[in-house]
């Protein structure tokens, strides 16, 4: 049987970071870790194959070659995956498809053959006993979750390590928490499922030992959502993995009540751990009680995240405008809030009701859903009506990104957070080509915004700030390019 694993093409948006992956010459962030996992669950004596579109086209050859395409995708991804449809439905190969589009949206995609939905490793033995039987039904689908102790490690060897800028590995499933609009929970429930450490530690070692030496991303959606675990069994099996090792660094997606935990805090960077995105959506108090973000309440959020970075981890942060509390002042409160916390990369986006989320059936029966969502929270739409004016709303957003997204604005916050970060000791050194890399991309970001930009003049003056005030952040903190 040979089988051709198909991930769509991420638009340019947020997450594709589209034009700072050409500082380092790399096609794409980071691989499709889900279809990799769908690679290992299938049976070891088939022949599989990926392309990935972010990094090369998909060719008739390769469809002649397949018995069966495995497409799996996100709702951002879904333009792209209705082109690939279209091709299998012309060349006549069959589809199977799952992932979290498929999942919410499975109606819509009338010409795919098979969908395995939910949990893969659930969903996708029925469907292969089946196939094997000659019995198969159009859609699998479960309420259960899996017992992710028992997921395989990616096929990692299918991926071309050459074109990304980081990869990813998973740890847990699942959040405790219950924000409106998050879908996360939707799909993988409260309750917070974790691989071992085992596990882990043998995912990274399959890794370390194919060549990789860059950025790991722990693609959990929370991953403190159980500190005890981690406290006490990962966190510890990842020190003791770094030692005598170069070059690899993590980071991952957390929430805010992290800066409660300084224990934590210090293993974690301790592990390894250089940068955590964290889900802010909003400084006012009324909007977040709205969205049932009871983490982030009753708190000072901006000494927060600055008590995270002087532990040595760099904030990321998500945004979003449009809650039914949001008011015209909520933009500048918004922009000051993020220059003040020294959040170099911030997302903000418009609020989206994703399919079957507490928002999106509330906002349904008020009769405030107007069509399904693209996935892109950054592309200045929204498939809700908000109680702001519409047009109020998107100038506002325009203006929010406008200024936070000006080199001066941008540079400000770098030099906020340059002065509050504190550096671990004991950072994993980069190794020499890693090191040979970082420079290269330096020299780029010199001629591509220091010579060619038209606002070259706001570069220099933050490269010469830096090199006076602060050396030791010219080459350190790599994700403000990489």
């Amino acid at each position: 049987m040979n089988i051709l694993l198909v991930y769509p093409e991420f638009p340019d948006t947020f997450w594709s970071f589209k034009h700072a992956l050409r500082f380092i010459k790399k096609k794409v962030s980071s691989q499709p870790l889900g279809l990799l996992t769908i690679a290992a669950l299938l049976p070891g004596e088939w022949n599989k194959r990926l392309v990935d579109i972010n990094c090369k086209k998909l060719t008739q050859g390769d469809l002649k070659w397949a018995d069966y395409v495995f497409i799996s995708a996100m709702s951002i991804q879904k333009e792209s995956a209705n082109d690939i449809i279209r091709q299998c439905n012309e060349s006549g190969t069959k589809i199977v498809a799952g992932g979290p589009l498929f999942t919410a949206e499975y109606g819509q995609f009338e010409t795919v053959d098979y969908f395995v939905l939910n949990e893969a490793e659930i969903t996708l033995k029925d469907f292969l006993k089946d196939l094997e039987y000659g019995n198969v039904k159009r859609c699998y689908t479960t309420e259960n979750y899996a017992d992710i102790k028992d997921t395989p490690s990616p096929l990692w060897e299918l991926a071309d390590f050459s074109s990304y800028a980081s990869m990813n590995i998973q740890y847990s499933r699942g959040c405790p928490f219950n924000c409106e609009f998050c879908n996360v929970t939707t799909l993988f429930g409260h309750k917070p499922r974790t691989k071992s450490a085992i596990q882990i530690v043998n995912e990274l070692d399959s890794l370390y030992n194919a060549g990789w030496r860059k950025n790991v991303f722990f693609v959990d959606d929370n991953f403190i959502g159980n500190k005890h675990i981690l406290k006490n069994e990962l966190l510890p099996a990842l020190i003791d993995w770094r030692k005598g090792k170069k070059g690899i660094s993590f980071n991952t997606e957390v929430s805010i009540n992290l800066a409660d935990d300084q224990e934590l805090m210090k293993l974690m960077v301790d592990a390894g751990f250089d940068m955590v995105f964290i889900g802010i959506e909003t400084p006012d108090e009324l909007s977040l009680a709205e969205c049932n973000k009871k983490q982030n309440m009753n708190r000072d959020l901006i000494a927060c995240v600055k008590l995270i970075q002087r532990s040595g981890l760099q904030v990321q942060a998500g945004f979003i405008l449009g809650f039914d509390n949001d008011t015209q002042s909520t933009f500048q409160h918004l922009i000051d809030f993020v220059q003040k916390s020294g959040i170099v990369t911030a997302m903000v986006g418009l609020l989206q009701a994703p399919t079957n989320t507490v928002l999106y059936k509330r906002l349904m029966k008020e009769g405030r859903i107007i069509e399904n969502m693209t996935g892109d929270n950054v592309d200045g739409t929204t498939n809700i009506i908000p109680l702001m004016n519409i047009e109020t709303l998107i100038s506002g957003y325009k203006y929010v990104i406008n200024q936070l997204y000006s080199p001066i604005f941008f540079n400000k916050r770098v030099k906020t957070f340059f002065k509050e970060y504190k550096a671990p000791k004991g950072k994993v050194k980069p190794g020499f080509i890693n090191y040979y890399k970082n420079i290269l991309a330096f020299l780029r970001s010199i001629y591509i915004l220091g010579i060619l930009d038209c606002e070259r003049n706001q570069y220099w003056k933050l490269f010469l700030w830096t090199l006076i005030r602060k050396p030791g952040m010219l080459l350190l903190t790599r994700s403000l390019w990489e």
